[in-house]
């Protein structure tokens, strides 16, 4: 069984980054984002999923394997926790996850892991503290050898990941501490690389972009003390209250994501991750994140696979492939995209139709010519492995855009799975509505 994520202190940290409730209304100046790729997209190579499966029997998490190969997908992030994997030193429980990594394989996805929490024989937890696992352990090389052995036993394992979200305090007590973090990254890479020298090693997914309590980052903080040399993957976890921002009258999240990743790029980064992004269908009592229905789960998760697949990105994590039980908190029983008994959600339908109409491949290209569009319109162009055109839009406006140079088109709208044959002599007029949808022609 995994540990449920903590987010004790993401009240705080919300608070700090300024996210409070907001729904769709108009911005004060309703800008146009015309976004271009940068690279080509192959989605089984770009897209993956969080997975708990060791909260589940073997039968239930083939189940939700079978659901994300149906997607075309085959990667996939999963969570240990080293206090659960040595309740007791040298003393190891493995089968469980012995067993799930042959699963893995028998199934042919990629995975990476990562471990976090101490074990309780190694922690620096005051004697009778809560949360003993939640605080970093006493030597940062025992953790690395422990790491380096599950790399050893599990040489299928594709990347290991060091720690979780340690700018957050339900997983770094008593407070964030790049300095400890560094430490704990620098021994750990070492010692995973003596195993396997090719291996890409991951630092822990930063909350949110890295803010600290203390008004820091910590991307900020650990430049400065010269983690870039190690070289490993880079990763954080942009969750907000929208797809687009977390104010509707200051959709940020492209200014922002674009500034930090040129930043990390600039400091030294070669490869960059997102291993958490997401939202929950949880009914409340409100924890952080505005309550959502299951249709606005999907609506905001194509959008914003929309956004960040045009973004400087390496590979993404969507959180999560399920639903889980009440060893979770209410909030984190609810980011799946399957409910606890592998059914699809309607954000699992909603990313099937988007896939299936991008196809397996995208390269960057041009929107249509418009002589007509809305206010605060998101636009993405990209041409499909078979030459076809695609335009990925959507504006919280609303209105009609008209594209004098089309005489025929196919426009889908992923989340209500429509598809609609559209012809004009003059043109083509389209409705643009707040939720994405995909313009397809020749």
């Amino acid at each position: 069984m995994a540990r449920k994520r903590t987010y004790l202190a993401s009240v705080a940290v919300v608070a700090a980054l300024g996210l409070s409730a907001f729904f769709w209304g108009r911005p004060a100046d309703a800008e146009n984002h015309m976004l271009k790729g940068s690279k080509v997209v192959v989605w089984k190579d770009f897209l993956g999923v969080n997975a708990q499966f060791l909260w589940f029997s073997p039968a239930r998490y083939q189940m939700q394997i079978d659901r994300l190969k149906a997607l075309g997908l085959e990667w996939v992030r999963l969570d240990l926790h080293w206090d659960q994997l040595e309740p007791a030193e040298h003393q190891y429980q493995v089968a469980t996850l012995d067993q799930l990594v042959g699963k893995l394989q028998d199934n042919q996805l990629k995975s990476v892991f990562y471990l976090v929490g101490s074990a309780p024989f190694a922690t620096t937890a005051p004697a009778g503290a809560p949360y003993q696992d939640q605080y970093p352990p006493k030597d940062p090389a025992v953790f690395a050898n422990r790491m380096a052995l599950l790399s050893q036993r599990y040489p299928s394992v594709d990347a290991w990941q060091v720690w979780n979200e340690p700018n957050l305090l339900g997983f770094w007590r008593p407070a964030a501490d790049p300095a400890g973090f560094a430490a704990l990254l620098s021994a750990t890479a070492s010692a995973l690389r003596a195993v396997n020298p090719d291996k890409p090693v991951v630092a822990a997914g930063m909350a949110f972009f890295s803010e600290m309590p203390n008004g820091q980052t910590m991307f900020d903080a650990l430049g400065a003390l010269g983690v870039a040399r190690l070289n490993t993957v880079i990763s954080y976890h942009p969750y907000t209250q929208l797809p687009e921002g977390n104010d509707p009258a200051n959709l940020d999240f492209i200014a922002k994501t674009t500034q930090l990743n040129q930043a990390l790029r600039n400091g030294g980064v070669r490869t960059l991750w997102s291993t958490e992004w997401g939202w929950s269908t949880y009914t409340g009592p409100k924890d952080a994140q505005d309550i959502i229905t299951l249709q606005g789960q999907a609506d905001y998760i194509v959008r914003r696979l929309a956004l960040m697949s045009a973004m400087d990105y390496d590979k993404i994590f969507l959180f999560t492939l399920s639903d889980l039980d009440q060893r979770a908190s209410v909030r984190d029983q609810s980011y799946g995209l399957l409910d606890i008994d592998a059914n699809p959600k309607p954000a699992y339908t909603a990313l099937k139709n988007f896939l299936e109409v991008s196809g397996p491949q995208l390269t960057p290209g041009d929107p249509p010519v418009a002589d007509q569009l809305p206010d605060g319109l998101f636009s993405i162009g990209w041409t499909r492995n078979d030459g076809r055109k695609l335009w990925f839009f959507w504006s919280a406006e609303g209105g009609s855009a008209h594209l004098p140079g089309l005489a025929s088109a196919t426009l889908y709208d992923p989340l209500r799975g429509t598809q609609t044959p559209l012809s004009g002599t003059n043109g083509l007029t389209l409705p643009v509505k707040s939720n994405l949808q995909i313009l397809l022609w020749d």
